[in-house]
């Protein structure tokens, strides 16, 4: 097999953005410490002890670029992808630097991300055709309408998943390296190199490892939303693309790369519904402050990444065609993780029974 896309090897592809992030993040952290863009420790939500530069996330984004200047076909649909992740950084940027004195509601994010989800999908042309769900099929030609909104809503949830496990050193930028991993080597095995899905998710391991040197535990800087935001994003439209070149064959293979994020929001969502707070309130009771309670930031880093590579892994095995196996390696994965969430506080207080 060859190790071309787009013209260009895929290793170096890879060591190109690693290295420009490596050097971006570098650059921002001296500069979030010389304008004091900090995040600062708080009780209410926030684990680490002493304040930490921002602007990480503007590293990844400038090594993203670097990518997509040299190695990315130039086309509509890039270009709407190019806008969107413009308009989520200045949203994360603006988010990152007035968080302290005035929290920017919630609202006029979700606006923000609409916007953009509104822009990849119809200036873009990024829309959701045809979807199989375990052998069924879901056709949106006759209803267009429906297929955009899905879309939609398929980008925003998923920025705002990822956003919401950016917690602890090191876990965000993991998951979406592990992501982005599972990917390429589903393009490779698919032999789906040339595919857009495929050389973004090059582009964006590269710069998402570059990160992650300088925010493995002990974190030198954060990402800010700025950065998780962007990952999110990131990650929906590789999934979309996915679907568009059929990289994807069924919607379980992307969603369950995504197990951990999107279980620890619906679990999130449960917990603060029963608890009669908002959903988008504040907490230090997701999967990785419970994991906190019994390991080190590094164990409990490396808890989460075991089981997302074994999710990752079972997707790869589907993709080879193992489908009824696979389906049951899911099956026992969940009901591992949901077994280990119950023993945890992450939906009820048992501290309380």
């Amino acid at each position: 097999m060859s190790f071309i896309v787009n013209g260009h090897n895929i290793f170096v592809v890879v060591a190109v953005c690693f290295f420009a992030s490596l050097l971006f993040v570098e650059i921002m952290k001296r500069v979030a410490k010389f304008l004091k863009i900090l995040d600062v420790p708080n009780e209410k939500r926030k684990i680490q002890k002493k304040p930490v530069p921002l602007l990480g996330g503007l590293g990844i984004f400038g090594a993203f670029l670097l990518g997509y200047m040299l190695f990315a076909p130039k086309n509509n649909l890039m270009l709407s992808i190019l806008i969107g992740s413009f308009l989520i950084m200045l949203l994360g940027l603006f988010d990152d630097m007035t968080k302290c004195k005035t929290p920017m509601p919630n609202k006029y994010k979700v606006l923000v991300q609409l916007i953009v989800a509104a822009i990849v999908v119809f200036y873009g042309g990024l829309k959701l055709a045809k979807v199989n769900v375990f052998g069924l099929s879901i056709n949106f030609a006759s209803i267009p309408v429906l297929s955009e909104v899905l879309t939609m809503l398929i980008i925003v949830a998923t920025i705002n998943a990822i956003n919401l496990i950016d917690g602890l050193d090191g876990l965000c930028g993991g998951i979406a390296s592990i992501y982005f991993l599972t990917i390429a080597v589903i393009g490779f095995i698919l032999n789906k190199f040339g595919g857009l899905d495929v050389i973004l998710s090059l582009i964006m391991l590269g710069a998402t490892l570059g990160y992650l040197v300088h925010n493995f535990p002990p974190a030198k800087i954060y990402q800010g939303d700025a950065g998780s935001t962007f990952l999110g994003f990131m990650i929906s439209v590789i999934l979309l693309i996915g679907f568009k070149a059929t990289t994807f064959t069924s919607l379980v293979i992307p969603m369950l790369i995504l197990a951990i994020p999107i279980m620890d929001t619906l679990f999130a969502i449960i917990r603060r519904k029963l608890k009669g707070q908002p959903i988008d309130h504040a907490d230090k009771e997701h999967l990785h402050h419970q994991l906190l309670k019994h390991f080190s930031k590094k164990s409990s880093l490396l808890v989460i990444y075991g089981v997302n590579l074994l999710f990752s892994l079972a997707t790869i095995f589907y993709v080879l065609g193992e489908k009824i196996e696979v389906l049951i390696c899911y099956i026992i994965l969940i009901f591992i993780v949901l077994f280990l969430i119950l023993k945890t506080d992450i939906i009820f207080d048992r501290s309380k029974k």
